[in-house]
């Protein structure tokens, strides 16, 4: 649905950008030119449980981002669509020396995971960039701090860093499309609030356990520049 505010700032837009390849200005996740670029998804299936290999570890599934569902963003001329094309990671997870840490709060000196050590696996689905860590220490502080929080439901989103490499404005300016993004030296970040509505994350603790949980939750993706 068209609304005013979102017309108005495609006309400007249509008027000032020189063309459609052209990534947004001052990207955003809300009006305030202050606010963060925060994607915000919706997440389902939070949970705890002990990794396969059994002892004691833990292991940690979620969806960094959703492909192909529009959500709100803000740039200089004003409010517009933004939608992740399927497929926009390939190329950046093929890379040999993928670096991308699983963090709290996109906080970088509290790392639980991390894909050159073998702890953190990324992984493109139709759907979206799937996280896998599957064994976290449970006596790592982090870790310790916040698979209570996971299992109570207390917390229960993540954030998605990367660089939008290639996208495109639609003939009306309405909506903008990430076709290529590049999430080396990003992060995935487990947050206390997040921003888009559809993806998917889960924390998974003993098979055996009874103490396993879901909870219906929210993404959020930061796009570091």
């Amino acid at each position: 649905m068209t609304t005013p505010a979102l017309a108005a700032a495609a006309a400007t837009r249509a008027q000032n950008i020189r063309q459609r390849a052209d990534r947004p200005s001052q990207r955003r996740s809300a009006e305030q030119t202050s606010a963060r670029a925060i994607v915000r998804a919706t997440l389902s299936g939070v949970q705890l449980r002990e990794a396969d290999g059994g002892g004691g570890l833990l292991e940690f599934t979620g969806r960094a981002t959703v492909y192909e569902r529009g959500y709100e963003m803000w740039d200089y001329y004003g409010p517009y669509t933004e939608i992740v094309s399927e497929g926009a990671g390939t190329a950046t997870l093929a890379r040999g020396d993928l670096d991308v840490p699983l963090v709290l709060g996109h906080d970088q000196l509290r790392r639980l995971a991390r894909t050159t050590t073998g702890s953190l696996f990324l992984t493109e689905s139709a759907d979206g960039l799937d996280v896998r860590a599957p064994a976290l220490d449970p006596a790592d502080y982090d870790v310790a701090y916040i698979a209570p929080k996971l299992r109570a439901g207390l917390v229960d989103e993540m954030s998605f860093a990367f660089r939008i490499e290639s996208g495109q404005w639609s003939p009306d300016y309405t909506e903008y499309r990430i076709n290529r993004y590049d999430i080396h030296r990003g992060d995935v970040a487990i947050v206390g609030y997040g921003a888009n509505p559809h993806t998917e994350a889960s924390v998974r603790q003993p098979a055996a356990a009874a103490t396993s949980s879901r909870a219906r939750a929210l993404l959020e993706l930061a796009i570091a520049r």
